[in-house]
């Protein structure tokens, strides 16, 4: 009998490391296409692309609509061994009713064991924001799950939608969990990193991987380029970059204790994924929904702060900070919203001051306030 594993919008990035593990994987979703699709099929290909680049075709699965049937997803949670998800940190408020009716099913029914649930997204401790917003559904969502925070790195592209449900993915991962909410047993799950603290890894990755791919990304889009494997062949756009990772490196270093050696060799070897000729990337999809990358506890903002709280150098981020205020992508919602806030102060209705900490949350008197407001009256 295969252990089960209900996915809430599933992460493409870890269905490998699941499958070999033996799961079952149960895809949930609200696109009714996608799922039917899925149900028709015996198989899907993961194409790992890279320096060794392989297929993975993936069988054991099934999908279930959770728009139209939330019942039949709630028993799969119910009888699930681990529940993830990967949504975006902002849908996980929306996702947290269907988990919270699994869990409590799951109690009705007096299963033994508990469900790992884990929220697989870019940002810190995503999973403890799930956990209470399942909590406000179902109090006694504890007696029968497990909460643990972890971190995925693997770069997804946008797919080509010829491909159908193929999935081409980078073949670099690491996918890092906490095991303290475990206690003596946790889930077997092929290629995890098991850590007693994960605060080091999601923070290095969040400060180095998803801050480079932005900056990276928003960089390209004010040069004209459209492919991120090829912005870094620009030596001023590559020299920006690393100037920003440089001093996220600073915080990381000072913060938790790396050898600044090692952390310079992990930011090498991620500046090299972004070069991946081979992963179809855009800088309009990377640099997407850059309201939320700008607020206060994100990639940019969330180590910038520190900085200054530390007195230390925050040029190259506030750098950063001022060419994603220019990105304009009409097929990107926030984007739009962020031009519109930005023609309000050109227009005299707000000011720099005033919009700088309505958009990063930095209020005045904070030692980054300054150099902020200086960006924002650039737009005014």
């Amino acid at each position: 009998m295969l252990q089960k594993i209900a996915k809430i919008f599933s992460s493409k990035a870890s269905v490998t490391q699941l499958e070999e593990a033996g799961y079952e994987l149960v895809f949930s979703d609200v696109a009714a296409p996608v799922i039917d699709k899925l149900n028709s099929l015996k198989s899907y290909t993961v194409h790992e692309v890279g320096h060794d680049p392989k297929d993975i075709e993936i069988k054991n699965f099934r999908g279930i609509n959770s728009a139209e049937k939330p019942e039949a997803l709630a028993e799969e949670i119910a009888t699930s061994d681990v529940v993830t998800t990967a949504v975006g940190p902002t849908i996980l408020k929306f996702v947290a009713k269907n988990i919270a009716e699994g869990l409590e099913k799951r109690a009705a029914a007096g299963a033994s064991g508990k469900v790992a649930v884990m929220a697989c997204e870019n940002a810190i401790n995503a999973t403890d924001i799930l956990a209470a917003a399942v909590r406000e559904h179902y109090p006694a969502a504890d007696n029968v799950a497990v909460f643990a925070n972890t971190a995925v790195d693997r770069i997804v592209p946008a797919q080509d939608p010829g491909e159908g449900l193929d999935v081409t993915v980078e073949n670099y991962y690491e996918w890092a969990i906490e095991t303290g909410p475990f206690g003596d047993s946790h889930p077997d799950i092929p290629g995890a990193t098991w850590v007693d603290d994960l605060a080091p890894y999601i923070t290095r990755k969040l400060f180095t991987v998803n801050t480079g791919h932005a900056t990276t990304a928003y960089f390209g889009r004010a040069a004209g380029i459209s492919k991120i494997s090829e912005v870094l062949e620009s030596d001023d756009i590559r020299a920006k970059v690393e100037a920003t990772l440089a001093e996220t490196k600073d915080l990381i270093v000072r913060k938790f204790g790396f050898e600044p050696e090692v952390q310079q060799v992990y930011i090498e070897k991620i500046i090299s994924r972004f070069e991946n000729p081979h992963l179809p990337d855009t800088v309009e999809r990377v640099g997407r929904g850059p309201l939320r990358k700008i607020s206060r506890h994100e990639r940019f903002i969330g180590p910038v702060a520190e900085l200054a709280e530390m007195g230390r150098p925050t040029d190259a981020l506030l750098a950063t900070v001022e060419v994603l205020l220019a990105f304009d992508v009409a097929e990107d919602e926030e984007s739009q919203q962020l031009q519109a806030k930005l023609a309000s102060l050109k227009a005299g209705e707000t000011t720099p001051a005033v919009l700088a900490t309505e958009l990063t949350g930095i209020e005045s008197g904070h030692p980054l306030f300054g150099g902020l407001e200086k960006v924002f009256a650039k737009f005014a």
